[in-house]
């Protein structure tokens, strides 16, 4: 049988990328094509500028579409930037102890559906467990016998504004018939943190160039998911206005220093930009690169506080995303700044076993699983 390949566009605070695969063969993937572009990105809940998001979406759908032809559907990740995710409780009763069907499962599920609020479209649901008569919690309940059923469902809603922005992107695709929308911080969730580890609770910090996401899963949901428009990218600018250099440089300041390495007074870094040389000492470089990292380190905290519903003290902290391996040591200093258990994650996959990747991959699998359900 042939195997199904889909489209996929993942869309970054940085970058936009588009592929096209199919599964391989022990849970990895076939990519037929692959095109990322750059552009301005997005803050606040919006993008920075239309124009050049847009243009970048076209300039990767037009190569996809030039490489492969006859895409007619492509599914399109929603940053957490534009998503939110809302909570409900739902719970029915039936005349007597029956077998739970997948139809009293979509059922109840339709029943917990909250209305859209006006600026937002409820875009994906999942449940995050179910609870029968006799307590049991059960991630699948079909099957079970219970005289009633309950569902903690998470309802995925995407910001108008972002919708209409793709629309406008792929309007030019005549040939493309559907968009379908995924919430990225639900692929990312069930992806890359193993159902063991959802059981409970787990926390899950996508570190980003301008946005990131902080997501507490359980089960197959979100109990919790907050975006803010901080990341690496701040600090670049941070480094820019106390240094007085060019952003390029700061940049490269970035990447250069190791947090973690031997700290020396003779130290130093150095990069040629523009025909112009720009040194500083590699201490007064570390002690400002950490100091942008602990004002992200703030947010996460206030992300920690604001999930009242179960303690995570002593639970680990999964981070990702495509901005994880720009400063080295950056992992471990926000590790030691929050006092807990960091631990970096990304696709168990040959060569895109890297946290940048970990979002594209995300969506790739949420979106073969869906053709193949």
């Amino acid at each position: 049988m042939r195997k199904k390949s889909v489209a996929v566009l993942d869309i970054r605070s940085s970058e936009i990328t588009a592929v096209v695969g199919e599964r391989g063969v022990n849970n990895t993937f076939v990519i037929k094509s692959k095109y990322t572009c750059g552009y301005d990105g997005y803050a606040e809940g919006d993008f920075i500028d239309g124009d050049s998001f847009e243009s970048a979406v076209s300039e990767v759908v037009k190569s996809t579409v030039s490489a492969l032809g006859g895409i007619k559907t492509f599914f399109v990740g929603v940053p957490a930037e534009f998503t939110r995710v809302v909570q409900t409780d739902k719970i029915m009763s039936f005349q007597t102890a029956k077998k739970i069907t997948e139809d009293d499962c979509d059922y109840l599920a339709s029943m917990s559906k909250p209305e859209d609020p006006k600026d937002y479209r409820t875009i994906r649901h999942s449940c995050m467990y179910y609870v029968l008569s006799d307590k049991r919690k059960l991630i699948d309940p079909i099957g079970t016998v219970s005289d009633s059923l309950q569902g903690k469902f998470c309802f995925y809603q995407c910001s108008n504004r972002f919708i209409s922005a793709v629309s406008a992107a792929f309007k030019r695709f005549s040939a493309i018939s559907k968009v379908k929308l995924i919430p990225t911080v639900y692929a990312e969730a069930i992806y890359l943190v193993s159902p063991e580890r959802r059981d409970e609770y787990a926390a899950l910090f996508d570190l980003g160039y301008i946005s990131s996401s902080y997501s507490v899963i359980c089960g197959n949901g979100l109990a919790f998911s907050e975006a803010f428009s901080i990341g690496i990218g701040h600090i670049a600018v941070y480094l820019m206005s106390e240094l007085d250099i060019p952003f390029e440089v700061a940049s490269a300041f970035l990447s250069q220093v190791n947090l973690n390495a031997k700290e020396t007074l003779a130290g130093f870094e150095e990069y040629v930009y523009e025909g112009q040389n720009y040194k500083f000492s590699t201490i007064t470089l570390r002690d400002k690169i950490r100091e942008g990292l602990d004002g992200i380190c703030e947010t996460i905290e206030e992300c920690i506080q604001g999930f009242k519903g179960k303690n995570l003290d002593g639970k680990p902290m999964f981070i990702t995303g495509e901005c994880v391996k720009t400063v080295r040591g950056g992992a471990e200093h926000i590790s030691n700044r929050l006092v807990k258990n960091v631990e970096v994650i990304a696709p168990a996959v040959p060569y895109y076993d890297k946290p940048q990747f970990s979002s594209l991959l995300s969506l790739l699998d949420t979106a073969l699983t869906d053709v193949c359900s």
